[in-house]
């Protein structure tokens, strides 16, 4: 009886540490705020572009005003995204096929806002910083369609 105690003790031990170990790698990796994730991109971005510090500020905000001019629409893709996940997950194929269009549109909104502030961010780049920009942005393309479900 002792030995099953201290086995279930045991178990349940690793299981608690495993828990938390997910629970604090899922909160660092938390994108409501997003801006931790976009700092953390930028920082990336302006290492292999070699930003100067007047080209961060004006990444920064043109990313800040992106962001700003689009928190509603960010908001209800983010809606729709848990939606689509949900009847998904409950594989309700009618609600599937009615969010589909919505997808599709929201999917379409996204690249046009993309488009833009890239327009934007290749304005405050050199020649060079550009053509590296544009080689990121064609990786970055090529890869679209694996992170897609």
């Amino acid at each position: 009886m002792k030995k099953a105690t201290k086995w279930i003790s045991a178990v349940g031990a690793v299981s608690l540490t495993a828990a938390l170990a997910v629970a604090g790698v899922t909160a660092g990796n938390d994108h409501e705020g997003r801006e931790g994730h976009e700092g953390r991109g930028r920082h990336e971005m302006a290492a292999k572009l070699n930003l100067t510090d007047a080209q961060k500020q004006q990444w920064d905000a043109i990313k800040k005003t992106s962001r700003e001019q689009n928190a509603e629409f960010f908001k209800k893709s983010k809606e729709t995204m848990e939606a689509f996940r949900a009847a998904k997950d409950a594989n309700d194929t009618a609600k599937l096929d009615a969010l589909k269009p919505a997808m599709e549109a929201n999917r379409a909104q996204m690249k046009q806002i993309r488009a833009a502030e890239n327009e934007k961010l290749s304005a405050i780049l050199t020649a060079e910083q550009k053509a590296q920009f544009q080689a990121m942005q064609a990786e970055r393309a090529s890869h679209e369609g694996h992170w897609q479900h």
